[in-house]
């Protein structure tokens, strides 16, 4: 997957910008862009892709994402059917960390949204939000300008005392945005997420960003502060869980198509990573 950058600068005299999104099915662009992003999914289910994260997402989804952090929503399979009647529905928000201009984020009363904000440099996904609020994103498109934004502060400020919440980007991968390296990243990540379910090492990635292997190793570790090989297992470990509550294929046929070239080492990564066994995980889950 190839990282865009968006350019949402042609918003004119808006503070913020409110999207009604309904298609068959969401793009398929592996992007980033320096506005925060607040989604609300209305209609849809698929793979969600946030900075070094893969997850599940479905109707009710809620999340917020900082400035720059690589993000996708992939659909299923059966969205992308010639005959298919599905739709794919959300609304989002795109906004400037300062929407309301510099300096209002450091008033008392703005505490508990400037939390939230720093919070969401690594990507914030917002659990059990109840129908109420889901509502409240579905009339933000039919307000005028000023309503909107009215609107979005009051939603945000929900949002801040939210205490069923799940941080999404790993530390290490938010740090590595900020370095100098980014070019190099970006070309990691994307080789990454485009081959992870298929049998790679640091040399091949090397070879990518013309690095000679040891060079590499030692470049990733020093950015990431763990070695590419942890990098690449949670990658596919957390495709491993999507793929798990999806329920569509057994555990061995799980490990394979994650990735991994053998069961037992599989369920070894799956029980470091997620500190329990494939079997469990998906039993809690279900619970």
């Amino acid at each position: 997957m190839k990282l865009h950058l968006l350019n949402r600068s042609s918003i004119v005299d808006r503070s913020i910008k409110v999207s009604h999104n309904l298609y068959k099915n969401f793009l398929r662009v592996w992007h980033f862009h320096p506005e925060f992003e607040l989604v609300a999914i209305i209609r849809s289910s698929g793979t969600r892709f946030v900075g070094d994260n893969i997850e599940r997402f479905d109707s009710g989804d809620v999340v917020l994402i900082g400035k720059d952090i690589p993000h996708m929503w992939l659909n299923d399979d059966a969205y992308f059917e010639e005959n298919s009647n599905l739709t794919a529905e959300a609304i989002a928000v795109h906004f400037e960390k300062e929407f309301l201009g510099k300096g209002f984020l450091e008033v008392p009363e703005m505490h508990l949204l400037s939390n939230l904000f720093e919070l969401a440099a690594r990507g914030i996904r917002f659990l059990n939000v109840k129908e109420q609020l889901l509502n409240e994103f579905n009339i933000l498109p039919y307000l005028d300008p000023t309503a909107q934004v009215i609107k979005v502060i009051d939603i945000l400020s929900h949002l801040s005392k939210h205490k069923d919440y799940r941080i999404i980007c790993s530390s290490t991968f938010v740090n590595s945005l900020h370095r100098t390296e980014n070019r190099r990243l970006n070309k990691i990540y994307e080789y990454v997420f485009e081959n992870f379910d298929k049998p790679i090492g640091s040399s091949n990635v090397a070879e990518i960003i013309g690095m000679n292997k040891s060079a590499f190793s030692r470049f990733f570790k020093k950015t990431h502060r763990k070695p590419f090989t942890k990098y690449l297992n949670e990658i596919r470990i957390g495709y491993a869980c999507k793929l798990l509550i999806e329920n569509r294929e057994n555990i061995t046929s799980i490990a394979y198509l994650s990735g991994f070239n053998n069961v037992s080492n599989f369920n070894r990564q799956f029980k470091i990573i997620k500190g329990k066994t494939p079997s469990l995980y998906l039993k809690d889950f279900k619970d």
